[in-house]
């Protein structure tokens, strides 16, 4: 009776398991036919396999996108830091020679501009106003900048490469001087003057000079203190660059036409620009006014770099991403032909 219920069992259980395979091998068999059984489409839907003309128009957009994308590839897109630039409000030698050496410690090479203020005259000899109101004199900026290239010089690491231009700042703002032209030949021979101090002292091959002017259309309307100040800077022959770090104030005809621009931009021998990138509508003016400069001019905007005021209070544009978006302008705006911008960022904000 035992041997019997053990067999009944072994053959429930063999049609258990026989049921189970053949309900798998029918599953198998009806994902196969799932398979080679072709879905039909519904109506008004192309297949995949057959391409689809793209309208001309549409085409053409798409060819067109591609083209800016490669060409603003080719610009050099950078994830450099920024120097730290200063709106100076005093020229006490300590101080500066202490900026200096805060910005070796930093670790940062490229374009410094230590911005002393408006243009001045003091009756006796040419300056600025510093933004503590005091008046500075011409000579005394000059010993001023020098300490901060000591600072700068004497907390670099040992063996350290790096490099900065060091350019001393002013501005057209309403200049209070009698002859803007010979105040511009003054502040180019100071800066000559303190590359030979630089040199003299072995200090140049880390600090090199340059000059530096925040241009702004609506401080000078009229034009003719900025331009008689570029050709007293031009007429000096010190082939010194002086960089324009000022904005468009609207762009070309806002104030100033192209001609007025492009001469204190790039038409000046020695103008350089460094553009104020705050947002993306000072990026197309830009990109607007280089367009003019090729087409007009036949002779690109020379750039040397982008500024910005970047703080965590004010939330503006970071250095690298103005980079971005002033490459990218020139790029959607000009094309292959656009001017190159060299990875030299500024952040300019008041000193401590």
């Amino acid at each position: 009776m035992l041997l019997e219920t053990c067999k009944d069992n072994l053959y429930k259980s063999g049609i258990v398991v026989a049921t189970l395979l053949g309900l798998l091998l029918v599953g198998i068999g009806s994902t196969a036919s799932a398979k080679e059984r072709p879905v039909p489409m519904a109506a008004g839907v192309a297949s995949s396999s057959v391409p689809v003309p793209m309208r001309p128009a549409a085409a053409k957009a798409a060819r067109v996108r591609r083209r800016l994308r490669r060409e603003a590839r080719r610009q050099p897109h950078t994830g450099a830091r920024a120097t730290i630039s200063l709106y100076e409000h005093t020229f006490r030698r300590s101080t500066l020679r202490l900026q200096g050496c805060s910005a070796a410690k930093r670790r940062v090479g490229g374009i410094v501009i230590l911005d002393f203020g408006q243009p001045a005259y003091n009756g006796h000899t040419y300056g600025t106003y510093l933004f503590s109101g005091l008046f500075a004199g011409n000579k005394a900026i000059t010993r001023a900048m020098f300490a901060y290239a000591a600072g700068y010089r004497y907390c670099l690491a040992r063996h350290s490469k790096l490099r900065i231009t060091l350019a001393r700042g002013t501005s057209n703002y309403h200049p209070h001087l009698p002859s803007a032209y010979k105040a511009g030949r003054k502040w180019a021979r100071e800066t000559m003057a303190l590359a030979h101090r630089l040199r003299t002292h072995h200090l140049d091959s880390h600090v090199t000079s340059a000059a530096a002017d925040d241009v702004e259309p609506a401080w000078d309307r009229l034009f003719h203190r900025t331009r008689d100040f570029y050709r007293g800077y031009r007429d000096a022959h010190i082939g010194h660059p002086l960089y324009n770090y000022g904005s468009l104030d609207g762009g070309v005809g806002a104030i100033w036409n192209a001609r007025q621009f492009f001469f204190v931009t790039s038409g000046m021998r020695y103008a350089q620009s460094i553009p104020e990138i705050y947002n993306h509508t000072m990026a197309r003016q830009w990109a607007e006014l280089a367009h003019i400069a090729r087409h007009r001019y036949h002779r690109p905007l020379r750039f040397a770099g982008v500024m910005t005021t970047h703080t965590s209070a004010n939330h503006g544009m970071k250095p690298g991403d103005a980079h971005r978006t002033l490459v990218r302008a020139l790029a959607v705006r000009i094309g292959a032909t656009a001017p190159g911008v060299p990875a030299t960022l500024t952040n300019i904000r008041s000193a401590d």
